[in-house]
């Protein structure tokens, strides 16, 4: 994308870490901000804080891991703004220890967060911004899937954050080629 200035940027984790940083970043570019955080007294703080920086934005707390949440969060993107241009995939939790260890709780937190929540992501967002491309032949959008190292190497003491994050790289290899 070429031109950011009053495109929509929908942002998970938008609360903090990286997520409040994409937020930043966007609103520095004059994006309007669709933020969704788990947190909601953090996330209502941010988007306090982001609308008296002058952001034009809106938010929905929830968690990724539930596809109704995600498809909330893209209805209020459209209502809000219209197409989304920026979806940052962005939301993510770890779980330490020796994989035998990690309880049953423990793997299905870390998967259903960092992996199922990109998948709904993907699969929520995708079809939308496909069809504003259709709609308009100007339109530009990017999904950016966030993985981290961990999703390149496999670090001790991290195994299911590091199966989500290999995970999260070939989901995203993955629809960089189906969308080619």
């Amino acid at each position: 994308m070429k031109n950011f200035e009053h495109k929509v940027a929908v942002i998970t984790g938008a609360s903090g870490g990286l997520g409040r940083a994409f937020a930043d970043q966007a609103l520095s570019r004059n994006m309007r901000l669709v933020l969704g955080d788990v947190r909601n007294d953090a996330l209502q703080a941010t988007l306090a804080e982001l609308k008296a920086q002058g952001a034009e934005a809106v938010a929905l707390a929830g968690d990724v891991s539930k596809p109704e949440y995600v498809a909330a969060l893209a209805e209020l993107a459209q209502s809000a703004f219209g197409a989304a241009h920026l979806v940052f995939n962005n939301a993510g939790v770890g779980a330490g220890g020796l994989v035998w260890e990690n309880t049953l709780k423990d793997w299905e937190w870390v998967i259903n967060v960092n992996l199922w929540g990109v998948i709904h992501g993907v699969r929520t967002f995708t079809p939308m911004m496909l069809e504003s491309a259709k709609q308009d032949p100007s339109y530009e959008g990017h999904i950016i899937n966030v993985s981290s190292v961990a999703g390149l190497i496999a670090p001790h003491l991290l195994g299911a954050y590091n199966v989500t994050k290999h995970a999260v790289v070939a989901l995203s290899e993955s629809l960089y080629h189906d969308l080619a």
